[in-house]
């Protein structure tokens, strides 16, 4: 290649970057003065103009001013997954960015409200689009594994399993690329403690079992002495809606207990 057409490129390509430079500078009023193929090309290629950096476009972080002195806002509700599926991966990616765009503006007006000693209007909306940003995650984790399944037989995610931590307590642990092997990764075993053990540990894991034990054994009198109570109040009750209702007790075997019965005679037909 000549010298010649060498420095005919490096031109090229500083004069192509200059007009780029001049384009995303030009405002929207500008752009009207400019051919219309040089504009369709711009909004085919999908290139978002605007103009320089103003004040108007910080007040996206709020709410709108209508909404200030209110105390109460009508908002809908959550996203639900079922609505989200039907969603093209395009509406999806749009959905996302309006969400977080929408949270970042409740997180700001929490932010000044309380700055403000002023009351938040409707405080669950910020609830409704964790929800929603949850569940969009969930679509597009499932059309992911979907993919990879179709492809290469694999989900694609990061292999997971069940390990103790240094509290003897099970958590999951996700698997990530080292470059060295696990005996030579002296930061990662230092880091990760997959392992437990020590008198101290062991008398906390007895006492924490206990603790699990007491509350299921707590729950689990509670619900029958409620049925015992229900018997004792209405002995004509029925006794399939008690044993859906509470599957965990034996309604069989509290109708023969005498604290089932009461203290009442029955009435015998003479």
């Amino acid at each position: 290649m000549s010298s010649t057409l060498i420095k005919c490129l490096n031109l090229a390509k500083a004069v192509g970057t200059v007009t780029f430079r001049k384009v995303l500078t030009t405002s929207n009023i500008h752009l009207t003065a400019w051919s219309p193929a040089a504009v369709g090309g711009l909004l085919k290629c999908g290139m978002h103009t605007t103009s320089p950096v103003r004040q108007e476009r910080l007040m996206e972080f709020f709410d709108d001013p209508k909404h200030w002195s209110e105390t109460e806002v009508k908002v809908g509700r959550a996203w639900k997954t079922d609505e989200l599926r039907i969603k093209s991966n395009k509406e999806l990616h749009q959905l996302w960015y309006i969400l977080l765009k929408e949270r970042n503006m409740l997180l700001t007006m929490e932010h000044e409200c309380n700055d403000k000693m002023e009351v938040f209007p409707n405080p669950e909306r910020i609830d409704k689009v964790k929800i929603s940003m949850e569940n969009l995650e969930t679509v597009v984790r499932e059309r992911n594994k979907a993919y990879h399944l179709l492809e290469t037989g694999e989900t694609g995610e990061r292999p997971r399993k069940q390990v103790n931590n240094a509290f003897g307590l099970r958590c999951t642990y996700k698997s990530c690329e080292h470059v060295l092997p696990p005996f030579m990764n002296t930061k990662w075993i230092k880091s990760r403690h997959l392992g437990y053990g020590g008198r101290a540990v062991h008398k906390f894991l007895l006492q924490y079992r206990e603790k699990l034990y007491n509350v299921k054994r707590k729950a689990k009198n509670r619900s029958r002495n409620e049925v015992m109570m229900m018997l004792r109040r209405n002995p004509n009750i029925d006794l399939q809606m008690l044993k859906r209702k509470f599957p965990d007790v034996d309604v069989d075997k509290l109708i023969s207990s005498d604290k089932t019965r009461g203290h009442f005679v029955p009435k015998v037909d003479v």
